[in-house]
């Protein structure tokens, strides 16, 4: 196993972890996966490869499903109103 495999386990594991702690902790832990996430995606990317590197696209989608809600209502909000 690779090390940015290793490090895409123990992303889930801290992600599970936020998950299950109180509701406080949530978005500060939301934010710093987001920020560790990105370049951790990319890193599967290019050293895994692409299939690799999709699953892993998907599998921080689902845990991080609320803030990329609201992101793309804030896009599309912003969209209407650039175009209208």
């Amino acid at each position: 196993m690779s090390a940015p495999l290793i490090a895409a386990c123990l992303w889930a594991l801290i992600a599970t972890l936020i998950g299950l702690a109180p509701r406080r902790f949530h978005w500060p832990g939301g934010i710093a996966l987001i920020v560790t996430g990105l370049p951790l995606l990319v890193w599967v990317f290019v050293s895994d490869g692409p299939v690799l590197g999709v699953l892993l696209l998907a599998a921080q989608a689902s845990v991080l499903r609320w803030p990329l809600r609201f992101l793309a209502r804030r896009l599309l909000r912003i969209g209407r109103k650039a175009g209208g």
